[in-house]
């Protein structure tokens, strides 16, 4: 198979999608071919051995191997990562006191209108799996055979100046499809009970069923006029010249 910048993108959300919904896949393996896959391609590939580099680096400060971590971090940062918001996320915070990660930090270069994007992205990431949990819970007892799918806000459509900015992309729609996919798979289940219910002994309410399904419609249209509400817009003048990133730890993390 020919390997291409967009072939590279589909392998790394369906490796990222896969370990997200503990479907077996060999992410550790998978994302170190996607960095030997991404040099083939040259500068056109950098970020997706960045993004694969990134994603390494988390994998494994979250498995105690710092070391290794701050090695991917590094190559990383390299190949362009520059997604300082993440750098600020809770789990991260212990390392800013080692000098390797605050050199790797000190190495990236950001635009203030990325800076405001990446927020969003991390913001939206934590929005999403609120609603998720939302939703689940409001469709706890009903009795119709509707399904409604998670409404979730549109990934941004602007050229970004740093390509970083993708790779939170990518990672804001894995988020977004592990959601949908679990989401939809209990919609799934929930409205074949219904319909068993009907089947087996006709305990099925229909006049309950037709206000269930009329409430969560009302619900549906909301929530999805809220989401597309919140897409992003990059705000006039922002300044689109690289520079520093803030100081590390002077960030918060999106609550």
């Amino acid at each position: 198979m020919v390997t291409t910048v967009n072939s590279l993108i589909s392998r790394l959300q369906d490796l990222l999608l896969g370990h997200l919904t503990n479907s077996g896949v060999d992410v550790v393996a998978g994302l170190h071919d996607i960095v030997a896959r991404a040099s083939v391609l040259g500068p056109d590939g950098a970020w997706l051995a960045a993004a694969a580099h990134a994603d390494l680096s988390d994998l494994a400060v979250a498995q105690g191997q710092v070391d290794l971590g701050l090695r991917h971090l590094d190559a990383a940062v390299d190949a362009g990562y520059n997604d300082c918001v993440a750098l600020h996320v809770p789990t991260v915070l212990p390392l800013h006191r080692d000098p390797r990660f605050r050199a790797a930090y000190g190495r990236m270069r950001v635009t203030q209108a990325d800076l405001d994007e990446f927020f969003w992205l991390h913001r939206e990431m934590r929005i999403a799996v609120s609603d998720a949990r939302t939703a689940t819970v409001d469709n706890i007892g009903r009795l119709d055979t509707g399904v409604s799918p998670l409404a979730l806000a549109p990934l941004p459509t602007r050229v970004p100046n740093t390509p970083g900015v993708l790779i939170t992309r990518i990672h804001l729609a894995v988020i977004q499809g592990a959601l949908q996919r679990s989401a939809v798979k209990a919609e799934f289940r929930r409205s074949s009970g219904n319909t068993a219910l009907d089947l087996i002994d006709g305990t099925w309410d229909p006049t309950r069923a037709g206000y269930d399904a009329r409430h969560a419609d009302d619900h549906d249209t909301r929530r999805h006029h809220a989401a597309q509400a919140r897409a992003f817009v990059e705000r006039p003048g922002v300044a689109t010249d690289l520079a520093p990133c803030p100081p590390l730890g002077s960030l918060h993390y999106p609550a």
